[in-house]
């Protein structure tokens, strides 16, 4: 029986572990699948590549989370809310658009005593991540270097700054939403700004799964901080759920994905 194929599209992807946790997981269970990583420099040919390549299922990471929503033919309720899409099934054709990042991250915020966050960032991650922690009860205020990309953020009516224009007060979490640290040694602020907010904030999560600038500075105010990993985990288990059309459960997989980052450690 010819296996059924996913995968995960990115600029970059290289970086990404999620074929690592997909693979260990089909295997684990006894599902007949395969994941892989294809680094798409276009989002606009998403669509193409899904139904070219025959793929059943794939994520979608930075920065083709809106154009994936675009490349959608059905959406669920949350994703249209949102209107970004990192994970999607193909059906006869047809694509099915869903958001597990926002669910994921609600996991691992729900782990700390928090009120009042602060994203650093306006993608498309932040955009459906604001949205569900809105809809539990958070107060999230979202800053970014330009104004442009906060324009969305203003319409849905969060607080929003461009960092020039930020009052440094204090906020339970301060999460960088962005890049930066990814792949060198950049910040996602100007560093004074994040000393100052570090000074009166009670914890630091970075969505980057590997200890960032970001979190270190942080653990320089003696601050608990948590890197992408639980996120990412979290997200993965529950987009396997939607590949395998549920077949299996967010506990039986999740285990499975965090011992397979496990392993290659």
């Amino acid at each position: 029986m010819e296996k059924e194929l996913f995968m995960i599209f990115g600029d970059p992807v290289s970086h990404s572990k999620s074929p690592l946790m997909h693979n260990f997981a089909f295997r684990e269970l006894g599902f007949n699948g395969c994941y892989s990583r294809y680094h798409l420099k276009d989002g606009s040919k998403l669509k193409e590549k899904i139904l070219s390549l025959k793929i059943k299922g794939c994520n979608i990471t930075v920065p083709h989370k809106r154009e994936a929503f675009l490349a959608c033919d059905y959406l669920d309720s949350f994703a249209k809310s949102v209107g970004v899409v990192n994970t999607i099934v193909q059906k006869n054709g047809k694509l099915y658009g869903y958001n597990t990042d926002a669910t994921g991250f609600l996991k691992v915020v729900e782990g700390f005593e928090a009120k009042n966050i602060l994203f650093l960032g306006a993608g498309g991650t932040a955009q459906s991540t604001a949205k569900i922690l809105k809809q539990n009860g958070f107060n999230v205020t979202v800053s970014n270097r330009s104004k442009k990309r906060l324009e969305s953020f203003i319409e849905d009516g969060f607080e929003t700054y461009i960092y020039d224009e930020l009052e440094v007060r204090e906020f339970d979490l301060i999460v960088n939403m962005t890049s930066a640290g990814l792949s060198d040694d950049s910040l996602p602020a100007p560093k004074e700004l994040l000393e100052e907010l570090f000074k009166r904030a009670k914890g630091a999560i970075d969505v980057i799964y590997k200890e960032t600038p970001f979190l270190k500075l942080a653990k320089e105010f003696n601050l608990p901080t948590k890197d992408g990993v639980d996120m990412l985990i979290f997200q993965g288990a529950i987009a396997f759920e939607y590949f395998t059309n549920h077949q299996f459960s967010f506990d039986e997989v999740e285990p499975l994905m965090r011992k397979a980052l496990a392993l290659e450690l």
